[in-house]
């Protein structure tokens, strides 16, 4: 009888406790920041059990949510990402024949016929990003792809026969190029394939998001 009323006082002390603490985070960060805080807290949880796409998924909601919550803020970050990605992109492409797209939300494949590769720069807020360079045309030696925005998912596959250069860089995630792989936080990792040099095609990649999961596989 004594353990059953003491398992009750526990009880409610933890709801207590609980329900004090969500009022003093939800006054500090209101509603939308709770919710946000729960998506993060699930994102590293899943993610110190396993590396997985989820997790990063959540800690990527949680961060826009919070974000969210102060509009100038999170206008300011996507301006600034913008104005770096302009600057960036300009610096990277020697010529005038690449071209910029630039979209709020968007999902890009490319490679599942037989296509054209040619210098881009690519800028969304939240998207994915899906390259096979085992179909393309490329009709120049050197080709540069730069792939930017704040949230997104990149697949890249290029043969082996095609010198590769790759900077890419994750506020928050996990890159992997060839066998390489970085993830956590502040992840930047610049590889180049051994062939590059020699290569009759190059492909110079330059990705950069604030919350992605990069993956660029040689095969």
């Amino acid at each position: 009888m004594g353990d059953d009323k003491s398992k009750r006082n526990r009880n409610t002390a933890l709801i207590l406790i609980g329900t004090g603490v969500f009022l003093l985070v939800q006054h500090k960060l209101g509603f939308f920041g709770v919710i946000a805080a729960l998506f993060i807290v699930l994102g590293v949880r899943e993610l110190r059990r396993r590396p997985s796409k989820r997790g990063y998924v959540f800690i990527g909601l949680g961060a826009i949510m919070l974000l969210g919550d102060k509009l100038s803020f999170l206008l300011a970050i996507v301006l600034i990402s913008l104005g770096y990605f302009y600057i960036k992109s300009k610096r990277l492409h020697r010529d005038e024949t690449y071209f910029q797209k630039q979209s709020l939300v968007d999902s890009i494949r490319w490679g599942q016929e037989p296509w054209v590769l040619r210098g881009v720069g690519i800028w969304h807020v939240i998207g994915e990003f899906h390259m096979d360079l085992s179909l393309a045309i490329l009709e120049s030696k050197e080709t540069t792809v730069v792939v930017q925005g704040l949230v997104g998912d990149v697949d890249i596959i290029v043969p082996e026969d095609i010198g590769v250069s790759v900077t890419a860089a994750a506020t928050f995630g996990q890159i992997r190029v060839a066998r390489e792989l970085e993830s956590g936080l502040m992840n930047k990792l610049v590889w180049q394939s051994p062939n590059y040099h020699v290569s009759e095609h190059k492909v110079k990649l330059v990705v950069s998001y604030l919350v992605g999961d990069i993956d660029i596989k040689i095969l």
